[in-house]
């Protein structure tokens, strides 16, 4: 967010012309936003719960998107650097799905993403029925404070879906950008749900 990027009118008017088709399909990874807050023993909670020291106590992602997002009229915020819950060594556990909202299958045999020192919580900013999809919530590794958990919060959301509303004829979906990097690694879970994105 130090950059101070914005999208330019037709940057945002290219987007929605994109989402016009009815074979289109828009995925958002906007990452972590950690340390939003100006308390600096705040700032040192949540860089301890994650736990990567090549992240310095605040590293604000997203900007730019945010302001996407916005122009768009999509309600969802990416907030922290939550550290997901393993099931094992370097393993990340299962993701609890929503799959009676998921109705063009987007998460079809696949049960998890690939595993990521910190993830987005992706908070949905509305109140409107339907207008977000949270479609998978990951556990949250509670070993370690941070005011999120704090405040009663056991999961995060880690995969949302707006499915096509009026003029826009296209799909958006929300997922971190670190589950389309093999640099952190994955597996036929994960390789299932990229499948899934190009023939959905």
């Amino acid at each position: 967010m130090v950059t101070g990027q914005e999208a330019e009118p037709g940057e945002v008017e290219a987007l929605r012309a994109f989402l016009g088709r009815p074979d289109a399909c828009l995925v958002l990874g906007s990452h972590h936003d950690v340390a939003a807050s100006d308390e600096l023993a705040v700032r040192d909670i949540e860089y301890h719960h994650h736990g990567d020291p090549l992240v310095p106590r605040q590293q604000r992602f997203a900007g730019y998107l945010r302001g996407v997002m916005r122009a768009l009229g999509l309600r969802v915020e990416n907030r922290y650097g939550l550290r997901p819950a393993v099931r094992e060594q370097d393993k990340i556990a299962p993701f609890v799905a929503f799959r009676h909202l998921d109705a063009k299958g987007w998460l079809e045999g696949v049960t998890n993403f690939n595993l990521h020192q910190h993830l987005p919580h992706y908070a949905v900013t509305t109140d409107e029925p339907d207008t977000v999809r949270v479609v998978a919530r990951h556990p949250i590794d509670t070993s370690r404070p941070h005011p999120f958990t704090e405040a009663g919060n056991t999961a995060f959301n880690m995969f949302l879906w707006t499915p096509p509303d009026g003029e826009r004829a296209g799909d958006i979906l929300f997922a971190d950008s670190t589950i389309f990097s093999s640099l952190f690694g994955g597996d036929e879970s994960l390789r299932d749900f990229w499948r899934n994105l190009v023939t959905k």
